[in-house]
């Protein structure tokens, strides 16, 4: 038995495909760890949807920010992106099981001394506050409040977390900062705009896994949503996103030794 992590696929089944074949995967006995952003840009998000799903318990997938946008869409959230290629998804004849499907899925998991998160953790969560906050989000997104949750999920604000922050935005920076983070203050200020490389971070910011005492230094992290740091690693981290559906590659490392294998975008 091995364990896989995969970087975004963003609807790149192709080479989803190519990478499971190169690995030899086998459901039966491997497992894989999906960092988020199955869908979105690439050309076969429905294909991808579907075929993470029937993998059943051997793929764990933690949702990322255009899974996130999917679900805003299928909610009825209408100010779409110019590189939207969810239109297949919406028109699926599967759609409303795929949805239940993605929203079933939770933003982080832990396993031993590895945690697994699509962008990254705040300096100021442990692995275990980021559990707990995380579940709360899960249990709107499993319920009956869902459709208005993710009316009210758009927007950069607030920008820095408070344990008193209350309603739509405890949760909304609970999102942002799970799977949109790249760049932070030292005490926990979201630079949610800036996405180029770390050495272009923003005046006053650092990328969040170099935030000095960064309380979730206990466990590694496995993430993704940063494709211009591409495949990076360093002592607790593994970060993923290769930038497949940019014309990069898309990665896989397997966990128990720490080889990887990519496929060409």
């Amino acid at each position: 038995m091995a364990s896989y992590a995969i970087g975004d696929i963003q609807g790149c089944y192709a080479q989803f495909f190519q990478l499971l074949e190169k690995i030899r995967f086998d459901p039966a006995v491997d497992r894989l760890w999906i960092v988020g952003d199955l869908v979105n840009r690439g050309p076969d998000s429905l294909r991808v949807l579907r075929s993470v799903r029937e993998l059943g318990e051997a793929a764990i997938v933690v949702l990322g920010n255009h899974d996130l946008y999917l679900l805003m869409v299928d909610a009825g959230f209408d100010r779409r992106g110019k590189d939207d290629t969810l239109a297949r998804v919406l028109e699926a004849p599967d759609r409303e099981e795929l949805m239940d499907w993605l929203a079933g899925r939770p933003l982080l998991h832990v396993e031993g001394v590895r945690v697994m998160v699509h962008a990254g953790l705040p300096p100021s969560w442990s692995v275990e506050r980021a559990v707990e906050l995380a579940a709360e989000v899960e249990k709107v997104l499993r319920g009956e409040r869902r459709r208005k949750f993710l009316m009210h999920l758009q927007g950069d604000r607030p920008e820095r977390w408070d344990d008193a922050l209350e309603g739509w935005d405890r949760l909304r920076f609970i999102v942002n900062a799970l799977t949109r983070m790249r760049f932070c203050t030292p005490d926990g200020r979201l630079a949610l705009r800036a996405k180029g490389p770390p050495e272009r971070a923003p005046l006053g910011t650092l990328p969040w896994f170099r935030v000095p005492g960064r309380v979730s230094a206990t466990h590694t992290v496995v993430c993704g949503h940063w494709s211009a740091l591409g495949y990076y690693r360093e002592a607790g981290l593994i970060a993923l996103d290769s930038g497949c559906v940019w014309g990069g590659k898309l990665t896989a490392v397997r966990l128990e030794d720490g080889e990887a294998w990519q496929v060409a975008g």
